[in-house]
């Protein structure tokens, strides 16, 4: 497969570099104005990535980038910063995750290695849901260890892959993800600070181009 030229992915990895710079400030400094500005755009960029990188030629990009699509529609709940909103876009993404999942299974599958990484993602299942369960009040036990469960199979999925061209980023944006989430949940639920959004918000979002970017190894 040719690599994409340069003229393809100028444009989204533009838009990335000025919007995530610009959510990631805004988060830390807790600018509403901020975020509602670059929030959106950063979003874009991974599915314009996506789409600039012919996701809709593939059944893996078709999968992917309908999960990227999920996920920018969470990105968007997520900004008002409520419960309601909160609890819909956790399901959004945990939409975007399945759908994800439902990618890295159309490339040819690796089980052994999957089986080799697989302590590693049951450690940071229960690893997060006992450190976050304490914080949680009855209402969003469920939900969050559901999106905690969705989470970790997708980046199972993504151990699947390992051995095939676009493993590296697969399962490097699949991890990342899954971290940056840490960062979305220590916020909302055990210690808000600015340092949160400090790495977790470049973190999510190079992991989201790096999941879109995926499709051209496809």
């Amino acid at each position: 497969m040719n690599p994409p030229e340069l003229s393809v992915l100028a444009p989204p990895l533009l838009l990335a570099l000025l919007a995530i710079p610009g959510v990631t400030a805004s988060d830390y400094r807790g600018s509403r104005p901020g975020r509602y500005l670059c929030k959106p755009l950063a979003a874009l960029a991974f599915v314009w990535l996506a789409l600039a990188l012919d996701a809709t030629n593939s059944a893996y990009g078709q999968w992917l980038l309908a999960g990227l699509v999920a996920c920018l529609v969470g990105d968007l709940l997520l900004m008002p910063e409520r419960e309601l909103t909160f609890l819909a876009g956790l399901g959004a993404f945990a939409i975007g995750h399945l759908l994800y999942a439902a990618a890295f299974l159309q490339a040819t599958l690796n089980p052994p290695a999957a089986a080799l990484g697989s302590p590693l993602v049951v450690v940071l299942l229960l690893a997060s849901w006992r450190w976050l369960r304490k914080h949680l009040d009855r209402r969003m036990r469920i939900p969050v260890a559901l999106y905690i469960v969705v989470i970790c199979g997708m980046l199972m999925c993504s151990l699947l892959t390992i051995g095939t061209a676009l493993a590296s980023l697969a399962v490097s944006g699949a991890l990342g993800f899954a971290l940056s989430a840490l960062a979305v949940a220590r916020q909302q639920f055990v210690k808000p600070t600015r340092l949160n959004a400090l790495w977790g918000t470049p973190l999510y979002f190079l992991s989201q181009l790096l999941i879109a970017g995926s499709v051209t190894l496809a």
